[in-house]
């Protein structure tokens, strides 16, 4: 239970948690204290002066005893003889402050007319008019008219780009350092400081390549002032035209609550589309931060490049048909398949199209198998065990609380869990990293374990938990097959249940899943070992639900040359081009539905734009399928299915779309009408979504086999174990389509060993050929002495040559240069 202590404000007395905030206490009981600089989640530094109170401290008989007061019984408070800065101060028992008197009006006041010397008068074109925290305690404490001169004004940049995503107007530059602050003290990468002094102090990038970090947009939301903006939204809408729809990030496992920003707009003919991608707090996901990709990474949603009619094949080519015309062909095919049918779903299916494209299987036959995409990571048991226990938070976690992150860089495959993780150690979190090469997390790590590829189970028995109370490990997949990834999954949750740390609040074993809705698919029935089967052995009909397998995988491409193949996609990926049958399929932003994060958040996402004509929700499509091989009537509505889903799958009981989109209160209280305490991040109206719980949590005890090393891969002279690795920004189809993208993305890329190197004439910088079952990728060489002998690292997605998806036997050369004739 938290401790509380007594604050009086403007004569009335409070409880409020001891050591809290100032302003944050006194936010928590309705008094709100203008800021500029202060920001509720970072450190305090009393820079701007607008919160400057009368404080004083109330006489006390004893130590926590009662408060004393005067014969009019008043209470006896000893008063500072200055004002000072509320956001520096903590609470403790008998503070007082005065927060309405003529002399904190009248400091307010001259901060404000101090701020405006040099600030531009352009509200009605700027950005963050009509949601700016300086227009609005203008508008609370500004004087009618200035008293400086107007040609003492300082003049600077208006449009000076940090990089290609973020643009600063020096002028609008109130110098609160908080963007440079987020940079140093959220995310840990200092790209951003102050140039100059005085008036003409300026903020500048000094990273090469400019603004170098993933979460850029974030200083956007958290400046007071309209000195940020984004590259894709500046002078796109006014504030007041626009309506915010809650949706769900579906880039990474970890489900990052969102805010789709959308308009009518005339370049779309009047369609209402999605203008912004903004964070909507929910503090037990991603709190009111997202990554640049979750931001800028929606503009698939309306590509030019999206299929918006069904296709089938004739004489060898892909021709457009009927919605009617491509489900009879699919029809006649799975009749004739003998049960022989298969489906693979990749991570942007929504929990409901999931269940419906399972129901469609089932009424097939019996032998149907449902695989999911990516496959080379399993273990959904095991969590479903003794993973993460529901309610539990990273923000809680510090000192006393041992974080392991094995086989994943964090940074590049859930960057909001890379942050959440590096607060924690902020906070005195043991962090530990487990990998077979260096990465960004190592930064935060108190012990740092490489292991050799395949050897990760053994590198896991040298980590020392130290004296920690709750131990989360966080189990990716990067150089693992799916058997082997399994077989980590198991020694992790051993660990796990012999420490008893399990099923308690701040404990247990979270999977870094290779897609957003992985643990949806997961939980819907879908499993990575029927995607191996139908790899081994094809069935007759197979459908390929957001499953690029020819895009994604060098091994996978034979795959679609026999048999019959339905791809549902947005785009003609290499995939879609070699089925017989293409449907459009919606994109998240023009549908509802819910999706299941890694730490198994149910949530729900909105429909935010209008669709584009002639696709469909991918649950409408295999409902209609289904109906026409004998099953079921469609549901009326996305709704209907989630119904369906609660009744028949036992850990989304009660799940209904009403409790998923229930709220409740959360602090720190942003996204009201005081912009300037939190920033521009939107409260949650769309629902915090439901955390199902693990078996462990409801009483049973945890039953996981020992777990086996897996065998080493073979490899025969002078090849090398090709590892694919997981690059956050990629040319993936969802989102290459975000064009202002493109420079963030690497060109293809061979990491070594510098013994490897030599002994194969390259160096850093040089070009490799790389080889792998029937594909040769040329790749820039970079070095690393933290990696293995015998083993080179690929970027996946970066060209539109596949890499494998699991780890696979090839071989390496240089590529002769020619030199100009």
């Amino acid at each position: 239970m938290t401790e509380t202590v007594r604050l009086i404000v403007d004569g009335v007395e409070y409880q409020v948690p001891k050591g809290a905030n100032l302003v944050d206490a006194a936010k928590m009981i309705g008094n709100d204290i203008p800021v500029f600089c202060y920001h509720p989640k970072m450190a305090p530094v009393g820079m701007c002066r607008m919160c400057l109170v009368e404080q004083g401290t109330a006489q006390i008989e004893k130590e926590f005893g009662p408060l004393l007061r005067d014969d009019k019984g008043d209470l006896l408070v000893k008063w500072a003889p200055k004002l000072v800065t509320a956001c520096t101060l903590v609470v403790t028992d008998g503070m007082a402050i005065r927060t309405q008197t003529q002399m904190v009006k009248d400091a307010r006041d001259d901060i404000i007319e101090f701020l405006l010397t040099s600030h531009p008068l352009d509200c009605p074109i700027c950005d963050k008019g009509g949601e700016c925290p300086l227009q609005n305690l203008t508008m609370r404490h500004g004087a009618g008219e200035s008293r400086f001169v107007y040609d003492e004004k300082i003049h600077l940049a208006k449009h000076y780009p940090l990089g290609d995503l973020i643009y600063l107007d020096r002028e609008r530059c109130i110098q609160c350092a908080r963007c440079t602050r987020f940079q140093d003290e959220v995310v840990g990468d200092p790209v951003l400081g102050f140039h100059e002094r005085g008036r003409r102090l300026q903020i500048v990038t000094t990273s090469d390549p400019e603004f170098d970090t993933y979460f850029s947009g974030n200083t956007t939301d958290i400046c007071p002032v309209g000195a940020l903006t984004t590259a894709d939204f500046r002078f796109g809408a006014r504030p007041w035209e626009l309506t915010e729809v809650p949706s769900v990030c579906t880039h990474c496992p970890v489900g990052c609550n969102t805010s789709a920003t959308t308009r009518m707009d005339r370049d779309a003919g009047g369609k209402t589309i999605v203008k912004r991608i903004m964070p909507r707090q929910n503090e037990e996901v991603n709190e009111i931060w997202i990554c640049d990709k979750g931001r800028f990474g929606h503009h698939h949603s309306r590509s030019a490049d999206r299929i918006t009619q069904p296709m089938v094949r004739q004489n060898g080519r892909l021709v457009p048909t009927t919605w009617e015309n491509a489900y009879n062909m699919i029809v006649e095919h799975l009749k004739g398949a003998e049960g022989s049918v298969g489906a693979i779903a990749g991570p942007l299916l929504s929990n409901e199209d999931l269940w419906e494209l399972r129901r469609l299987v089932e009424t097939t036959g019996t032998n149907g198998k449902l695989g999911v995409w990516p496959y080379h990571m399993t273990g959904a048991d095991i969590t479903a065990q003794v993973g993460l226990a529901a309610g539990s938070n990273f923000k809680d976690m510090g000192k006393g609380t041992t974080i392991v992150v094995i086989a994943s860089n964090l940074e590049d495959e859930a960057p909001v869990w890379y942050l959440r993780v590096k607060g924690a150690a902020d906070r005195g979190a043991r962090v530990v990293t487990v990998n077979s090469r260096r990465t960004e997390m190592d930064r935060w790590a108190r012990q740092r374990v490489y292991f050799g590829y395949g050897e990760a189970i053994a590198a896991l028995d040298k980590v020392d938990f130290g004296d920690a109370q709750n131990v989360v490990i966080m189990v990716g997949g990067e150089g693992l097959d799916r058997a082997g990834h399994y077989e980590l999954m198991k020694a992790a949750a051993k660990k796990l249940i012999d420490r008893g740390n399990f099923g308690k609040l701040n404990n247990g074993l979270l999977a870094v899943w290779a897609g957003a809705n992985t643990q949806g698919a997961f939980d819907m029935g879908f499993t990575s070992e029927a995607t191996e089967a139908i790899l081994e052995q094809r069935p007759r009909v197979l459908f390929l639900a957001d499953a690029d397998l020819v895009g994604e995988d060098a091994l996978s491409g034979a795959l679609l040359k026999t048999g019959f193949n339905v791809a549902v996609e947005m785009f003609l990926t290499p995939s879609a081009l070699q089925a017989d049958v293409v449907l459009p399929r919606q994109a998240t932003l023009e549908r509802d539905g819910s999706t299941t994060s890694g730490e198994r958040h149910v949530q729900r996402f909105y429909t935010a734009q209008q669709p584009l004509e002639g696709t469909l929700p991918d649950w409408r499509i295999f409902s209609s399928i289904t109906r026409l091989m004998g099953g079921a009537k469609p549901k009326l509505s996305v709704a209907a299915v989630m119904q369906e889903i609660t009744q028949a799958v036992s850990n989304y009981a009660g799940m209904s779309y009403p409790k998923l989109a229930e709220t409740k209160p959360q602090f720190p209280d942003v996204g009201g009408a005081d912009l300037y305490y939190g920033g521009t991040a939107y409260n949650n109206d769309g629902g915090l979504g439901i955390q199902w719980k693990t078996s462990s949590e409801l009483g049973s005890a945890p039953n996981v086999a020992k777990a086996k090393a897996p065998a080493k891969p073979k490899l025969k002279k002078d090849e090398l174990l090709i590892v694919p690795v997981t690059e956050l920004y990629d040319r993936q189809p969802e989102f290459y389509a975000s064009q202002l993208m493109h420079t963030h993305i690497d060109a293809p890329y061979i990491t070594l060993n510098p013994k490897d190197a030599e002994a194969l004439g390259l160096s850093a910088g040089t070009t490799a050929a790389v080889s792998y079952g029937l594909v040769t990728l040329n790749a820039t060489v970079r070095v690393d002495h933290l990696l293995g002998q015998g083993v080179a690292l690929i970027g996946k997605n970066l060209s539109d040559q596949p890499s494998p998806a699991v780890p696979v036997a090839g071989a390496v050369r240089k590529v002769e240069v020619m030199a100009n004739a």
